[in-house]
């Protein structure tokens, strides 16, 4: 799932959460020096905040996913914090990796820089399919995904790829993928 269409989908689900007592601490550069956008990320953050500790544990992180549909498993999350976070990110007392709320906005900055591009690949190389010849074909997005903890049938994989298929070959290159996450 793309960051886009995670900050899509919050647009479009948001939920009602009790406001904290203390407000959130602003930071003193703004990321990517738009407070409109800052803001806007604030928000997004907040809302994956569900304990309003100023902070994104991998719990809180599997449960926004599952409460749009999507299955990410705890261990899947922590993962994508400890990528995500400086320097692994911080951790609660069971050593759980934090996101903070500076890399949070890293990552919702990538979406428009140039790391993006780069980003994007790492992710697409996690389900080329070794005979695809450079693409995903339905079982690579297959194992992609279970590795994920998404298990999803053959015939719901290949309906995935059917969706992008721009060029109706049965596969997904870089180019379509990268349609999809944006």
């Amino acid at each position: 799932m793309g960051i886009a269409s995670i900050t899509n989908s919050f647009k479009l689900r948001r939920r009602s959460k009790p406001r904290t007592e203390t407000p959130q601490p602003e930071t003193a550069n703004h990321v990517g020096g738009s407070g409109d956008k800052e803001g806007e990320f604030r928000q997004v953050f907040r809302y994956f905040d569900a304990n309003n500790d100023g902070r994104i544990a991998a719990g809180e992180l599997s449960a926004y996913f599952a409460s749009i549909g999507d299955s990410v498993s705890h261990e899947a999350a922590e993962k994508i914090i400890r990528e995500f976070s400086k320097g692994g990110g911080a951790a609660t007392e069971d050593s759980s990796p934090l996101l903070e709320f500076e890399d949070f906005a890293r990552v919702m900055e990538l979406r428009d820089s140039e790391d993006d591009r780069a980003v994007l690949r790492r992710a697409f190389e996690v389900y080329v399919d070794d005979n695809g010849g450079g693409c995903i074909t339905a079982e690579g997005l297959l194992r992609g995904l279970r590795r994920l903890g998404d298990v999803r049938s053959h015939q719901e994989c290949e309906a995935m790829i059917r969706v992008f298929d721009l060029d109706g070959n049965g596969v997904l290159d870089f180019h379509e993928f990268r349609k999809m996450m944006t």
